[in-house]
């Protein structure tokens, strides 16, 4: 048995940016990975963009955290040297009837304290982004993207820095709970447990399988687990674009995108599939689906230019035509067991939110001490 003054489930980069935080607090948080590298999972597997926050409810844990990690990351990545670039994101409206729901945006944005936002006409679109069609659209200038991987390594390295330690290819079997106190069972060759006063389960796409092995917490205070597929192609050359180019939103997501990674290579996604297992597979076949999604604002892109990439599972906690959850952040005073903090749907924003993410759980460690 292995006493840990705490323990993380999950190396991606909430999990990482978790320790960040506790490590500074005077902690000494054991970082476990199931994975032989950090960020294998979802972090590995996303757009790598830096939202602004436009998307989600006044009030609600999104966009409370989008925002406030938005503000903390560019600043961090300055600092540790992490690549980014704030290129800015051009949101598109290509039929009159979307206007309206361009108008919506704004409003809620605004709520939600997204105040940088300007509306653009077709002549503003034009002379932003000659090669696209729209008639009307929204300018986010906070909008950027990041080198997700970097920015693992940084945070990993200043957790470490601070006394953390990433024990990788430990997962964990199950967690329990007894006189107040967390255990968490290693499997392995020979079982291996850890005994800690403070567990946060950031495992991801395997947060809710690892929260059902704790007898003492309650159903209930599981939500159900969906994973949506989102594949991403690739562009042969390079885009006409400076900005980030997104399509209205769509009932299960932001739609087919352009987003630019660091060096400047275009990339197209997600769409949304439901999937009941993990398949990272990308069909050759489904391009067929992205070029007429991609010339509603792109008329001019060129036939064979897109080539598959790859794919991403994210793990939503709401089903297909269900309204889109909000993130859930839950400690004992929500599930009544001592000592567990629960990380559940952390999907998008979560890359952008992550130091926020870290930042609130921090501060609901410093309770439980």
């Amino acid at each position: 048995m292995i006493e840990a003054d705490c323990v993380i489930v999950g190396a991606g980069v909430v999990g990482l940016a978790v320790a960040r935080f506790l490590a500074i607090a005077g902690f000494q948080p054991i970082v476990v990975e199931a994975e032989r590298q950090i960020g294998m999972g979802t972090s590995s597997r996303s757009s790598e963009v830096i939202h602004a926050g436009l998307y989600y409810p006044a009030n609600s844990l999104k966009a409370k955290l989008c925002v406030r990690g938005k503000e903390l990351l560019y600043p961090y990545c300055e600092a540790r040297g992490v690549p980014f670039r704030r290129c800015g994101k051009l949101l598109v409206a290509t039929s009159d009837a979307q206007r309206s729901d361009l108008d919506a945006i704004l409003c809620s944005s605004a709520a939600a304290g997204v105040n940088d936002l300007a509306y653009l006409d077709s002549r503003d679109l034009a002379l932003l982004e000659p090669a696209l069609r729209g008639v009307a659209g929204i300018l986010s200038p906070s909008t950027g993207i990041v080198d997700s991987h970097a920015l693992m390594l940084a945070l990993q390295g200043e957790a470490e820095a601070h006394g953390a330690q990433v024990a990788l290819a430990s997962p964990v079997k199950a967690i329990s709970a007894s006189d107040g106190m967390v255990w968490a069972t290693l499997q392995g060759d020979e079982e291996a447990c850890l005994r800690t006063p403070l567990l946060i389960n950031a495992a991801g796409l395997g947060a809710q399988a690892l929260a059902g092995t704790m007898r003492a917490l309650a159903a209930a205070h599981i939500p159900p687990l969906h994973y949506a597929r989102g594949r991403y192609f690739t562009l042969a050359g390079r885009a006409p674009f400076r900005h980030l180019i997104y399509p209205m939103p769509e009932a299960n997501g932001l739609g087919i995108h352009l987003t630019l990674d660091m060096a400047g290579a275009a990339r197209f996604g997600p769409d949304v599939e439901w999937v009941d297992h993990l398949d990272y597979s990308v069909d050759p076949a489904a391009a067929g689906k992205f070029y007429g999604a991609i010339r509603r604002y792109w008329p001019g892109l060129p036939d064979g230019a897109l080539s598959p990439g790859y794919a991403g599972i994210r793990p939503k906690i709401s089903a297909p035509g269900e309204a889109v959850a909000d993130f859930v952040v839950q400690g004992p005073e929500e599930h009544g067991v001592a000592g567990l903090i629960n990380l559940f749907g952390i999907e998008s924003p979560g890359l952008t939110a992550s130091l926020a993410i870290g930042e609130r759980v921090a501060a609901m460690a410093s309770r439980v001490r």
